[in-house]
């Protein structure tokens, strides 16, 4: 994966081996010191190679089959390019911040957990994976001695220089930049295949705030609605959708077994098969108290990745329980549900008759039909004025928020928030 360079030879000085990484989207990205490298090879960040950065949406787009870690390299790429950028029209980033802000865009996926966001849902409860990636970077500056102290300041924003956290966290992070071009990339969705490197070289500062030059507008509205497109033909994907909710009943389910076997005699029957981490998950309820007060609680996470769910489901669909095997075996050979999609919510009367319809042909009780169909809703919406502006900059120095600088795009149609209902059932 890392190749050497050799750096060019220095006065009576030791040779450093520059790393280089071949990337299918940006090609060579260089890793410019030891510092960096050391968070590359941390325990916590290659866990990341083990965790696909669209979860289970390669049931989808086949393609789909890049990391958190390839997605956490692109971005640290586009954080050095933007850094370079600002450098060249004469903002002050001092080489110690740099490090800081590469470490901190390397760093900012590490709380994601299996399938990512689906574990949020179901065996993490009240607590984000921004959270979990900050306690876990708290806990690796105790083991580098102090040296993540300023990344980890830009990550919660109490850095000085608050548009490095804007580039890490804001409507034009280098987050959203990559992660627009790699998922279009794999996904074979090339309408979100966007300018990151016109938008790149754009970017400047004023007041300390993250802005956009004039000429650069256009890349701005493409941005926009490539990340309209992307949402609703990938992110939220109704096949998409209905299998992460099938995902959430299995999980439910078995964590509802496990509570089932620790009620009765746990001599009476076998413990539900999972890996010493998922068992820890499907055990207790894992909140952010737990995270404060149980060393153990980030001591699984950190060894729970994908894995441990796609050997739990191949044991799981050769279970006794009918339900966990029926969704276990749907997920594992792709029989997925079925998923309806309406603008206004489905009739409780509508519900029942599915329901109906499931009971008969599964014969299961009521509480285990709830399984096999979901409803719920799903909200969205492109851009948000009052999460963190877009400003475009004027060479008069004046700035303009994006919706009202844009001739183009109606602004105010992709703040509008989208709300759809959807219906899913097992087939």
């Amino acid at each position: 994966m890392y190749g050497r360079c050799a750096q060019h030879p220095g006065n009576n000085q030791s040779q450093i081996m520059r790393k280089i990484i071949n990337d299918p989207v940006f090609g060579f990205i260089n890793i410019p010191n030891d510092f960096i490298f050391s968070i590359i090879q941390h325990p916590y960040f290659q866990r990341l190679t083990r965790i696909k950065q669209l979860g289970i949406i390669h049931l989808v787009y086949p393609g789909a089959q890049h990391t958190r870690m390839s997605h956490s390299l692109g971005a640290m790429h586009l954080m050095n390019e933007a850094i370079t950028q600002l450098r060249s029209k004469d903002h002050v980033i001092t080489p110690e911040e740099e490090d800081a802000a590469l470490a901190c865009i390397l760093m900012h996926d590490l709380g994601h957990g299996p399938f990512s966001h689906v574990l949020e849902d179901t065996l993490v409860t009240e607590i984000s994976h921004e959270e979990i990636s900050l306690l876990l970077m708290e806990k690796m500056n105790v083991e580098m001695g102090g040296q993540l102290t300023t990344a980890i300041a830009i990550f919660k924003n109490e850095y000085p220089k608050h548009f490095l956290h804007q580039l890490v966290s804001g409507q034009l992070d280098v987050d959203r930049l990559d992660y627009l071009r790699r998922d279009s990339f794999f996904t074979g969705v090339t309408e979100g295949n966007i300018g990151s490197a016109r938008i790149i070289k754009m970017l400047n500062i004023h007041n300390d705030r993250l802005v956009v030059e004039a000429k650069g507008i256009y890349s701005i509205e493409n941005f926009l609605m490539a990340r309209r497109l992307m949402y609703w033909q990938v992110y939220l994907h109704k096949t998409a959708l209905a299998t992460e909710k099938m995902l959430i009943n299995v999980l439910k389910r078995a964590k509802e077994l496990t509570k089932c076997q620790a009620r009765n005699d746990k001599q009476s029957a076998p413990t539900l098969f999972a890996s010493p981490a998922l068992q820890y998950f499907l055990h207790n309820k894992v909140d952010k108290q737990t995270f404060l007060n149980d060393p153990q609680a980030l001591e699984h996470f950190v060894d729970l990745d994908d894995n441990d769910l796609w050997s739990a489901l191949k044991v799981w669909s050769k279970h006794d329980d009918k339900v966990l095997s029926l969704l276990s075996l749907g997920l594992l050979n792709r029989r997925l549900y079925k998923i309806e999609i309406e603008s206004q919510p489905f009739s409780p009367d509508y519900i029942a008759e599915k329901r109906d319809r499931l009971a008969k042909r599964y014969a299961l009780s009521p509480d285990e039909i709830n399984y096999l169909i979901s409803s719920d809703e799903i909200t969205t919406n492109m851009y948000s004025e009052a999460d963190d502006s877009i400003d475009i900059l004027y060479k008069n120095g004046t700035t303009k928020n994006i919706a009202e600088a844009s001739d183009m795009l109606n602004i105010q149609l992709l703040s509008k928030k989208v709300k759809k209902y959807y219906l899913c059932y097992s087939s």
